[in-house]
């Protein structure tokens, strides 16, 4: 008898070609179920399609988890004359620890494409853009090809068989971490520098090319069909309320068997780990930290994690989140303080420039977190590194000030010790330091 691995059954995957060991094409994918019945769907009106989306609890899986038929909603019922609606779809996957949407457009794209005409169908949009990261060469090619089998099949275009016209455009980044933030996506798609805008107004009043827009991550328009094909009741039935359905997870670090894969929301951290992982490397007892969803979430310690539930809320009450569920497993080997100084370089390096709290905070951080690496910081400076933080997080236009800060303030939450430990190191082997003086911003 085959031993239960994971709590999602193989029959209740909506990502069937994950590792891409059948045909990504058109006729592979309508073996696998997709454009099956997705005429009927739109038959059913706009209305039908966003209260099932609703009523399936599927939250945004680009990081944010906002309801996702919510959100279709905010869009304006009719269509004003001179002001087309669309939709953009966020494949700007930029995040560090985050390779699951990669997966979708390279082994199941057609999932994405029907995603696609039923979302903008029911946000009554002719036009739909997907904007991609620029390193992904591969996974714009095999979405290139798809959307011509699907164009050559009359699925979309038009004049389609779905009996709305539909067309569907791919557009390259030119590999800027900021355009993963939505309206810094609409500035690069409109041809300007990749900066994020004031809000208000949002997307859905005034988007691309000033007219209403809804923009989603890859994964959530990618589950959309099989969530009306199979029923909103259905997907709901994963997971705990609030916290519903099936969910990509990619684990990376410190595990034998870093894996991308598909489980049910909610799925204990351990169990996740141990039945598609192969379990911490070197046992459970050598595990340290986890950083749940991301690089831009805050870590947790091991005994934290351990007893999580992968899902919002279970992160959130932890202070950290699940935001792209990017698993990033760290072990007792690993010099932590040197990890976050790593992402907050990455984070100095990526910031647009355009708030003087990002632009000016981000490289003080890394610099600080360089020293401490090392042992040459005061250990004042700790608490006014923590104050920098707070005063970054939450004082810039887009989430990048939040992003840079949280990895800081997980260090410190949970590790602040092993920092002072490594400073009176340094010390006591360096005598005739003094003390380091606090370093101010350049």
């Amino acid at each position: 008898m085959r031993r239960m691995v994971g709590i999602l059954e193989d029959k209740d995957r909506i990502f069937l070609n994950l590792y891409g060991l059948q045909d990504w094409g058109l006729e592979g994918a309508r073996k696998r179920g997709c454009w099956n019945a997705t005429k009927a769907m739109l038959d059913a009106g706009p209305d039908w399609i966003i209260t099932n989306v609703k009523n399936s609890g599927l939250r945004g899986r680009g990081g944010a988890g906002f309801g996702t038929g919510l959100k279709w909603s905010f869009m304006p019922k009719e269509v004003k004359e001179g002001r087309p609606h669309y939709l953009v779809v966020n494949a700007d996957e930029s995040e560090p620890g985050t390779c699951k949407d990669r997966e979708i457009m390279r082994h199941d794209p057609h999932l994405l494409i029907e995603g696609c005409l039923i979302a903008s169908f029911a946000m009554q949009a002719h036009a739909c853009y997907i904007y991609i990261r620029g390193e992904y060469v591969r996974e714009r090619e095999v979405l290139e090809a798809a959307i011509k089998q699907a164009y050559e099949a009359k699925l979309i275009g038009r004049n389609n068989v779905h009996g709305w016209d539909f067309d569907l455009f791919v557009h390259h980044g030119g590999g800027a971490y900021i355009c993963g933030e939505e309206t810094a996506l609409l500035e690069s798609l409109e041809g300007k520098k990749g900066q994020p805008r004031l809000k208000p107004p949002f997307p859905a009043g005034a988007g691309l090319y000033g007219c209403p827009t809804t923009v989603n991550n890859v994964e959530s328009i990618a589950v959309v069909g099989t969530i009306l094909r199979r029923g909103a009741e259905w997907f709901a039935g994963f997971g705990r309320p609030n916290n519903t359905g099936t969910k990509l997870f990619c684990v990376s670090g410190h595990v034998n068997k870093p894996c991308n894969v598909e489980e049910a929301m909610s799925i204990p951290f351990r169990q996740l780990i141990d039945d598609h992982c192969g379990g911490i490397r070197g046992g459970w007892g050598n595990l340290k930290a986890v950083i749940p969803g991301g690089s831009s979430v805050r870590m947790i310690p091991a005994h934290e994690a351990e007893e999580v539930l992968m899902d919002f809320d279970a992160l959130s009450a932890l202070k950290s989140g699940l935001g792209t569920a990017a698993v990033i497993v760290m072990d007792k080997d690993t010099d932590l303080i040197k990890a976050i100084a790593r992402l907050a370089y990455f984070y100095k390096h990526e910031s647009c420039g355009q708030c003087t709290p990002c632009r000016e905070g981000t490289g003080w951080m890394w610099r600080v977190m360089e020293r401490m690496v090392t042992g040459e910081a005061d250990p004042k400076e700790i608490d006014t590194l923590l104050d920098v933080a707070s005063q970054v997080e939450g004082h810039t236009i887009c989430a990048l000030g939040d992003a840079a800060a949280w990895p800081i303030q997980g260090l410190f939450r949970h590790f602040r010790h092993e920092v002072e430990d490594r400073i009176s190191l340094y010390r006591a082997n360096r005598p005739h330091v003094q003390g380091a003086k606090l370093v101010a911003a350049e």
